[in-house]
């Protein structure tokens, strides 16, 4: 419990257990807590891989037509810029979108460059995130008999992979197993071409349990106004001081700080969906997830086989 709890009681029922990991670089073993290390896999069961199509970034050359049109665009808009009126009008402004295609324009070599899905044929193999013992998890429930977590993802962009609107980023797998059924280790196959940011340097992990209350959009105003009001009188900030814990960690509640608030439901059964993991940029893990953010990764609270729900932030 917080002191904010405590001071108003109103909040408890908001207040999640998450655990802040806190990597740092290090050589951590199979049977360790990391972030980007080795996981403890049997070396009979097969590696996950990612046959979801990849975006593929393409250049090409504007057709001459093109080119004429976009000058086009170019003479009108230095017109209306001496005329001080909007610099673009309503049908270039639609035909720009028409010529860049959903990319961009380089005008020095006048290429249109675009992210196209393309398939993959046998599959990517997907690289370790992160792996986490119970031991450094104490308020996490586990399913029967599993005492580690291990998360792992595809090293490449996709749109809108199966299930998954309005996400761009890489397709994540979340497999719970038993330590004690583990023998032989296989070692993680080279994801050829796999993009740097998605790959983690291997970090030790130094957890830390602490309280996480949500943001305001995630409780009713008043209460909201009252936590806000009560962590400025002791000079500190409600927002990802004292909610939204920012940074790798399990569980808590997810920060909405660049959209409003998203429902995350789960794709089988329609529920809302849990904070699992949120995964940060940066730091010595030195990945980075949309624009410098995080990448969150939300589980059914039905059924933990359902598939894992996806956002960036």
């Amino acid at each position: 419990m917080t002191d904010l709890t405590a001071a108003i009681p109103d909040f408890a029922p908001y207040a999640r257990t998450a655990t802040l990991l806190r990597p740092t670089a290090g050589t951590p073993g199979v049977r360790e807590s990391s972030v980007g290390g080795p996981l403890l896999w049997p070396v009979e069961e097969a590696w996950p891989v990612c046959r979801e199509p990849q975006l593929v970034q393409v250049r090409e050359a504007l057709t001459d037509e093109e080119r004429e049109l976009w000058a086009g665009i170019d003479r009108r808009r230095r017109e209306r810029r001496r005329r001080r009126v909007s610099v673009v009008g309503a049908e270039d402004a639609d035909l720009m979108d028409r010529i860049m295609d959903g990319g961009s324009l380089d005008l020095a070599s006048w290429e249109r460059t675009r992210y196209v899905p393309t398939e993959v044929g046998d599959g990517v193999p997907m690289v370790p995130v992160v792996q986490v013992f119970a031991r450094d998890l104490p308020g996490w429930k586990w399913p029967g008999g599993a005492d580690v977590v291990q998360v792992l993802w595809c090293p490449q962009d996709h749109a809108e992979p199966a299930g998954r609107r309005f996400y761009w980023g890489p397709t994540v797998t979340v497999r719970f197993r038993s330590s004690s059924e583990v023998g032989a280790v296989a070692e993680a196959p080279r994801s050829a071409g796999a993009q740097a940011i998605y790959v983690a340097r291997p970090c030790v992990l130094d957890p830390a349990e602490v309280v996480d209350l949500p943001a305001g959009d995630e409780m009713p105003e008043e209460l909201f106004r009252r936590g806000e009001a009560w962590a400025q009188a002791r000079g500190t900030e409600y927002h990802r001081r004292l909610a939204c814990r920012p940074g790798w960690k399990v569980g808590g509640w997810p920060s909405w700080h660049l959209t409003d608030r998203v429902r995350v439901d789960c794709g089988v059964c329609g529920v809302p969906m849990r904070l699992f993991l949120t995964v940060d940029s940066g730091g010595d893990p030195g990945l980075t997830v949309g624009r410098f953010g995080e990448l969150r990764v939300f589980v059914c609270p039905a059924d933990g086989a359902h598939p894992v729900g996806l956002n960036i932030q």
